[in-house]
């Protein structure tokens, strides 16, 4: 992705540089979401799975002037019904002083282009029930909520019991 200019935004692709930002804007992230006590990620860990030998997701980050306003952390998944892959947000986070400027969407933006370039067949993402504000947020870009669905999760001890 191409570093992209918007009035008074810049995005760009992450670098490895870019670590201890990343892992700045998951802990505010976490903050904001009331799960700081579950974010283990290191900067090391960072570095080895976002830009080792196999990386596991990509980030793009947004700066007003130089000041870091945001981030949004996604990697590829894939439909079988649709014999497609598609983009899945795993994070997307503007810090407060640069909210309603526009910067959520630009980054959204970006990855609806990244979509279309990547021919994927769709851009998505989970939120918080009670995160309000975002979910509107998301109505108002034309997102619909899937509530037909339930996440499942696995971690840990159930990951350790389930293995063959």
């Amino acid at each position: 992705m191409p570093t992209t200019t918007h009035p008074g935004a810049r995005l760009r692709p992450a670098t490895i540089d870019d670590v201890p930002l990343i892992l700045q804007f998951i802990r505010e992230l976490a903050e904001y979401e009331r799960l700081l006590d579950t974010v283990v990620a290191t900067e090391d860990l960072l570095r080895e799975t976002l830009f080792g030998p196999h990386p596991a997701a990509e980030v793009i980050l947004c700066h007003e002037g130089e000041a870091p306003a945001g981030f949004a952390l996604f990697f590829h998944n894939y439909s079988t019904f649709m014999g497609m892959p598609g983009i899945y947000l795993e994070d997307l986070f503007v810090r407060p002083e640069f909210r309603g400027k526009g910067y959520g969407k630009l980054l959204l933006a970006a990855l609806a282009r990244l979509a279309i370039e990547r021919n994927c067949a769709r851009l998505e993402w989970a939120v918080l029930d009670w995160n309000t504000p975002a979910i509107e947020f998301y109505k108002r870009l034309g997102a619909v909520p899937m509530d037909e669905w339930t996440v499942f999760r696995l971690t840990a001890k159930a990951l350790e019991d389930l293995r063959v």
